[in-house]
């Protein structure tokens, strides 16, 4: 076989394998595991509902729920909205609530096509008898934000993701 045939089919070769690596690449599901560092405020454990948010600013998928008791999942207000017109069964994505000043540490799937496609992820809290931050803390779904720290504005003070 001559050389430039050889080299004709590597470059074919190479041609094709580059798009398939990439689209297996954002095929299919990655875990991620979320640190979640809270505020030292004074109160009752926050409930803490962490959504994807689409290109429009609506909610797509409910990604993990800190906090075991459903009677005060409507204090989740923009949320509560959501699931209540759109239940999920969301047993297998529930915790604990997480109080001042402590961290929890949770792992969540994140569909790989929705990373760098204008998804946003949300955290919304809330504290019994307290404020409720609709947005404690907003990021866009990127490769950049999964994997640098998060400053939050109500009771969270940060998050920081890393692929598990």
């Amino acid at each position: 076989m001559s050389n430039l045939l050889k080299t004709a089919l590597i470059i074919l070769g190479l041609t094709f394998a580059g798009p398939t690596a990439t689209f297996a690449q954002n095929t299919g599901n990655s875990k991620y595991k979320c640190m979640i560092q809270m505020t030292n405020y004074m109160g009752e454990g926050a409930y803490i509902i962490i959504s994807l948010i689409n290109s429009k600013g609506a909610y797509d998928k409910t990604l993990y729920v800190l906090g075991p008791d459903k009677k005060w999942y409507n204090s989740l207000k923009e949320w509560h909205k959501f699931n209540a017109k759109k239940p999920a069964n969301i047993s297998a994505i529930t915790g604990a609530s997480v109080t001042g000043g402590d961290r929890s540490v949770n792992v969540f799937e994140i569909d790989n096509a929705k990373i760098n496609a204008g998804y946003k992820i949300r955290f919304e809290s809330a504290v019994e008898d307290k404020d409720y931050h609709v947005k404690d803390l907003e990021i866009p779904l990127t490769t950049e934000t999964l994997s640098a720290k998060s400053e939050g504005t109500g009771y969270i003070r940060y998050v920081r993701f890393s692929p598990n």
